[in-house]
């Protein structure tokens, strides 16, 4: 039995391209099938058109990555602060959403390690960020170095994360693995990390640390 010949008039239309629509085919490949996975002839074929088709909107793996990360932070510079009054908690707030919404994606945090932000919605994350330590009372100069180091915070905490988002692993399994080899350690050799063992894997909201330490250092620390 032969096979018919299908004519172009009879397939279904291929959707325009546009660099929305290439990022969020990039942020389904990603999400399916892991950051290897996404390439640019990966994500053309998925389009049905070929990689040079794609250089008219981005302008190469790290372009399209970029733009993903923006494309993931949308919710957060949108998500709902505490009442007016305690801008510390605000900026809070403010920070873990930005996380939670890098590390939602495997490999965008790395991104924004090393990286002046430029897309919308990082911008406006950054934008809120320095309103609010403008609020408590910072210098332009220090609201300026000090947003810059929190974007590095936000960051690093939403690669770590990500880390344990992309293994499956938990928080209390990598603990105890490392409790376990922290334990089998010789006293001799590292006599402080055996003594310090509990201390070092205990549990608490260490996020929340971390970012008290930055703001206090922040509020406490002249320029120059």
């Amino acid at each position: 039995m032969s096979t018919q010949p299908v004519s172009r008039r009879a397939r279904p239309a291929k959707a325009p391209l546009s660099r929305d629509v290439i990022v969020r085919t990039g942020l389904k490949i990603l999400d399916r099938d892991g950051l290897d996975a996404l390439t640019m002839r990966r994500v053309a074929k998925e389009l049905d058109t070929g990689p040079a088709s794609l250089y008219v909107y981005v302008a190469n793996r790290d372009d399209l990555m970029a733009a993903m990360l923006d494309q993931a932070l949308a919710p957060a510079p949108h998500t709902p602060l505490p009442p007016r009054g305690d801008w510390r908690e605000q900026l809070r707030t403010l920070a873990r959403a930005a996380v939670e919404a890098m590390s939602r994606h495997q490999g965008l945090a790395q991104v924004a390690l090393g990286a002046i932000p430029t897309g919308e919605n990082a911008l406006l994350v950054l934008d809120r960020l320095l309103a609010l330590l403008k609020t408590g009372g910072l210098t332009d100069t220090a609201a300026a170095w000090a947003v810059d180091l929190l974007w590095l915070h936000i960051a690093a905490a939403a690669a770590e994360q990500s880390t344990y988002n992309t293994k499956q692993a938990d928080e209390e399994n990598t603990i105890a693995e490392a409790d376990r080899h922290y334990a089998a350690l010789p006293a001799d050799r590292y006599p402080m990390i055996t003594s310090l063992r509990h201390a070092l894997l205990s549990p608490g909201d260490r996020d929340t640390w971390a970012l008290d330490v930055l703001i206090n250092g922040i509020l406490h620390t002249p320029t120059g």
